[in-house]
């Protein structure tokens, strides 16, 4: 996909998506046989819900077929949001995931598995936890020091919502 198609679409529906207090985080149009499958993933700091998508996507759908911004022929569109696993590129990924254990691989080498306690401007702070009966241990991690970065799904976390009731 171009830049400029990718620019025109975001331009487009970024006001869509930000009328619905969602965040849009990507825009990615492929083949799908002779069609093409334009797939838009939304988040905010309370995840989404799947009416917000299907919502959403009644939006778009209704402001692409007023423009020419998907071209001449038939595409599908797809809303969601991001899964579990995805990468956490943007600040606000880091914040979302505040409690959350992540997975980060350093630029020095090495992966280092974390609960994320807080997020800052140039930073982590995470609780390393202890091996064989030891306590866990703080830990600062710098922005700059991180190559990539992802939630760790947990199946017996529990979640913000159990631990208030």
């Amino acid at each position: 996909m171009s830049t400029t198609q990718s620019e025109r679409l975001r331009g487009l529906l970024e006001p869509l998506v930000s009328a619905a207090e969602l965040d849009l985080e990507e825009i990615e149009i492929s083949r799908a046989g002779r069609r093409r499958m334009l797939r838009i993933t939304v988040d905010s700091d309370e995840g989404v819900e799947l009416d917000a998508c299907a919502e959403l996507s009644r939006a778009i759908s209704e402001k692409l077929d007023e423009t020419d911004a998907m071209g001449e022929g038939e595409y599908v569109l797809e809303v969601s949001s991001p899964g579990a696993d995805r990468p956490l590129t943007e600040h606000r990924h880091y914040v979302r995931a505040t409690g959350r254990l992540v997975k980060l691989q350093l630029h020095e080498g090495g992966d280092l598995v974390a609960r994320l306690v807080t997020v800052d401007d140039d930073g982590l702070d995470l609780e390393v936890p202890g091996v064989k009966g030891r306590k866990p241990t703080a830990r600062r991690i710098p922005f700059d020091d991180i190559a990539k970065a992802r939630v760790e799904i947990e199946f017996n976390r529990k979640d913000k919502k159990e631990e208030e009731a």
